[in-house]
């Protein structure tokens, strides 16, 4: 008799879920869908989806070798929804339990329990064990604070867990945070040398993936090949020791820095491995933290690259849960331009977001600083809807699982939150991106200029924010200085500013469009 279906959604790759510790071949159905709506809305990037594609059919080959029943739909079905491809196999089958691991996308969850409830079947939620915080632990540590801050929340985990710490209980190092040390760029000469190491050839099931989403997904932006990225775990662990060995010693010095044709530097690529559960985030926090006590990496390197995971990873989950409801609707700077066209083609003078763009374009990737400080600047500064930036940033990166990519975007990079996620909005000109990079080297702007034709965008679209949004950032303690740097300058200069912006907003182009909306 089959007593349970058990879905498994293409984010939840992992052997050691609650899913499995009770799983009795013989009553036991397994459930798992390629579907239309996923890549489509918001439009995925084709590296994205030849990513979870290529590793839900990796991890299927898996469970079907160990003797497991599995209904799979691929690609090729045209199954348009979750719920399309679910609701017929609930019609004609008896399954008497229904049972899946929390998803990462509220709207997913509300999906399959309508179709559940379509054929009077009641879904149960498994908690996800993946993350290092217990269920119902952030909820709980709200709670008891009026104004929560990832910072108190690392140190919290970091002593609860004994993550970095001493034998006194006193972070590894004698500081919480070395985010100091982590600011360098390079110098005229660029990146200090080092091989590109951790990349993976295609194989014969990801070759058939590349071809079945040339054929039935043919209009996805980006590029299907060259494609390098994990979709086992055994190619996950594989580049967690490559990062581990090669890579992690100068990622703290280096990890805001950008340069030009160097999309990876000395970052992890591990996020998306991360994100689809490939690997859990304690045996990398693990194999970071080892590589301090065994001397092969510095301390503000393994401190910089761990609050990453710990720290913001575990941040915005919670966050995302806690206001779930909220998110799409938010929009506390009352953003109401379009994404300019340049965002899906790369098509612009602008060195920096030519750069940016045109690698998340060919590797559906980018780091930290470029996502924050180029596409989500310019983003911000330009004044977005946030729909529409989030459903940019949600379909064009590899790694992108909507409890992640939306507090991050509509509160980190956006201010869309009015400040849930952090105290203030994420503002710069062109110095920033000039300090951190050699993109303004052979830009035609120049970012010390904020009016005239060769204004860097970013510097006079800043200051256009400031003055747009003066009276509210006036009473941030950390942003009144630039208010009061703006209302010194001459009526002439904030004239020329104004516009310059003006004649940006009216020639820099918006949507091509109503399939990028």
């Amino acid at each position: 008799m089959i007593r349970r279906l058990n879905l498994i959604l293409g984010d939840q790759l992992n052997r050691d879920s609650l899913l499995w510790q009770d799983i009795d071949a013989e009553q036991d159905e397994f459930w798992m869908a390629e579907v239309i709506a996923e890549s489509n809305r918001p439009a995925s990037n084709k590296q994205r989806s030849i990513l979870f594609l290529s590793a839900m059919r990796h991890f299927t080959e898996a469970i079907k070798a160990e003797g497991f029943f599995l209904h799979y739909f691929s690609i090729d079905a045209q199954r348009e929804s979750l719920s399309s491809a679910l609701s017929p196999l609930l019609a004609q089958s008896a399954f008497t339990h229904i049972r899946c691991v929390l998803p990462g996308d509220v709207s997913i969850m509300k999906q399959l329990e309508r179709c559940c409830d379509e054929h009077q079947l009641k879904i149960e939620w498994l908690a996800d064990n993946h993350f290092i915080t217990r269920r119902g632990e952030f909820h709980q540590w709200m709670k008891e604070r009026i104004q929560p801050r990832m910072e108190n929340w690392y140190r919290y985990l970091r002593q609860d867990r004994q993550i970095l710490m001493d034998d006194n209980n006193k972070p590894t190092g004698g500081r919480w945070n070395f985010d100091k040390d982590n600011r360098k760029s390079f110098n005229k000469s660029g990146p200090p040398d080092t091989e590109q190491t951790g990349f993976f050839e295609p194989d014969a099931i990801t070759l058939s993936v590349i071809n079945d989403i040339e054929k039935y997904l043919p209009n996805l932006p980006g590029q299907a090949m060259p494609f390098h990225w994990p979709v086992t775990r055994e190619q996950a662990l594989a580049l967690l020791d490559d990062f581990i060995q090669q890579r992690l010693p100068q990622f703290g010095d280096y990890q805001d820095a950008m340069w030009q044709d160097a999309p990876f530097l000395f970052h992890a690529r591990l996020s998306s491995s991360l994100n689809l559960k490939l690997l859990h985030p304690q045996e990398v926090i693990d194999a970071a933290e080892r590589a301090y006590h065994q001397g092969k990496a510095p301390i503000n390197a393994v401190e910089g690259f761990i609050r990453q995971i710990l720290g913001w990873r575990e941040y915005v989950r919670g966050l995302y849960w806690y206001y779930r409801e909220y998110w799409l609707d938010y929009n506390a700077l009352d953003a109401q331009n379009d994404l300019p066209a340049f965002y899906w083609d790369a098509d612009t003078e602008m060195v920096c977001l030519h750069q940016a763009i045109a690698q998340v374009l060919t590797h559906g990737y980018g780091h930290h600083i470029q996502r924050l400080m180029v596409t989500g600047l310019f983003s911000l500064l330009w004044g977005v809807k946030p729909q529409q930036i989030h459903d940019w940033y949600l379909g064009m990166y590899v790694d992108a699982v909507a409890w992640v990519e939306i507090p991050n975007t509509l509160g980190m990079s956006q201010y869309a939150d009015g400040g849930i996620v952090g105290s203030k909005p994420y503002i710069a000109s062109g110095a920033y991106i000039n300090r951190m990079s050699n993109y303004c080297d052979s830009c035609p702007y120049d970012p010390k200029q904020a009016a005239g034709e060769q204004a860097c965008p970013f510097t006079t679209l800043y200051w256009s924010f400031i003055d747009q949004h003066q009276e509210w950032l006036a009473t941030n303690p950390r942003l009144g200085m630039q208010v009061r740097n703006w209302q010194n300058k001459g009526n002439d200069e904030q004239t020329e500013i104004r516009e310059r912006a003006a004649w940006l907003y009216a020639h820099m182009g918006q949507r091509k469009n109503k399939e990028t909306q």
